[in-house]
């Protein structure tokens, strides 16, 4: 059986710079170099895409049709992580083994895309 990588869509497929905006509504653009890295890890691993918008039919294919629009293939496309070697997710603090601290991290994580955005503002 060939292990599993999981990504989240919005914010590590989906550029999300938008911001949430319903369940179908995708506008933005893919994050750049995002399809080829997934190409070159389906050369190794099964890839599955996961993301809140699958709790519903309309969901599931929104996400599909946007990965089809952007010609990113993937193996799945699912509502709930299945187990797998890694999962990749714009909203994750990765634990070390040593919980002090983590109130910390928590308190400070901001995701990449409001970082962008505020390197965006700070340029104009």
């Amino acid at each position: 059986m060939t292990p599993t990588v999981v990504f989240d869509f919005d914010g590590v497929i989906h550029s999300y710079c938008s911001g949430w905006k319903g369940k179908t509504v995708i506008p933005d653009p893919p994050v750049q170099g995002i399809r080829e890295a997934i190409n070159d890890i389906r050369k190794l691993y099964r890839v599955v895409v996961v993301s809140t918008r699958c709790d519903t039919p309309d969901g599931i294919m929104a996400v599909k049709e946007y990965l089809a629009k952007h010609d990113i293939v993937v193996d799945d496309v699912m509502k709930e992580k299945p187990p797998a070697i890694v999962y990749i997710d714009d909203r994750a603090i990765c634990f070390d083994g040593n919980p002090h601290g983590l109130l910390d991290k928590i308190t400070a994580f901001e995701p990449w895309t409001a970082k962008a955005m505020r390197r965006m503002k700070n340029d104009d």
